[in-house]
């Protein structure tokens, strides 16, 4: 599969290195440092390039937006229409003051996708760290770290499910894009956000959620969130 990175910095960089591995192509883009941006993409191998915002989401069958919240209006000006394109948004609403409130209650995946109308839109790969991603990825079956995602397509949700365990990671699947609150920013109690879960421990989540209850307890391990 061909994967447009816009943002390829840390969370963009680990997720396209992690795709390489698994046999995709990937074109980098966004960045303020061409140069190093090109050389990041050779030390990806054959299957890695680096290109233009544009020339990133027209290349994608799959597009990876993955840069910080003050600069995602920038990042889409410069990557033109993306109707009918998967994309995984990987962005959470920090501000230069911290955490943002968004109007009339909308989640922050839902405020993403009127910035892109027509694009099929998936919230993923924004709860914890990237390191802890990039350290973390692969592990057995039943150890395996869950990324969540949230999403109104649901063949767009099939497609980055299979990206996500290609990257090495467990899927649970939190529902539609209103759904997506307790996977965004900021960390708090009640929330998924900055948490690591394993697939068993995220399976009573998401029923939790999706009942209206409370969460069951945090699990024992260190999770760690991120600010996109």
């Amino acid at each position: 599969m061909k994967i447009g990175v816009i943002g390829a910095g840390r969370i963009g960089g680990n997720a396209a290195r992690l795709w390489v591995a698994a046999g995709h192509e990937v074109l980098l883009s966004f960045s303020r440092d061409q140069a190093r941006l090109e050389a990041d993409a050779a030390k990806l191998g054959e299957r890695a390039r680096a290109g233009t915002v544009a020339e990133a989401a027209a290349f994608g069958d799959v597009v990876f937006l993955s840069v910080p919240w003050t600069q995602v209006d920038a990042a889409l000006a410069e990557a033109g229409p993306l109707t009918g394109k998967i994309v995984i948004d990987t962005t959470n609403q920090f501000g230069r003051e911290g955490a943002q409130s968004l109007p009339d209650g909308q989640t922050a995946a839902e405020f993403n996708q009127r910035r892109m109308p027509g694009a099929r839109l998936v919230k993923s790969f924004n709860t914890l760290t990237a390191a802890f991603q990039a350290s973390e990825a692969g592990r057995p079956a039943e150890q395996r770290v869950v990324l969540f995602m949230a999403g109104d397509d649901a063949e767009a949700k099939q497609v980055v499910a299979g990206l996500i365990d290609d990257a090495g990671f467990a899927v649970a699947d939190l529902g539609g894009l209103a759904d997506a609150g307790p996977m965004e920013a900021p960390r708090r109690a009640g929330a998924l956000y900055g948490e690591e879960y394993r697939p068993a421990e995220a399976a009573l989540a998401v029923a939790a959620l999706r009942a209206g209850q409370a969460l069951p307890a945090t699990p024992d391990y260190s999770g760690h969130s991120d600010e996109g």
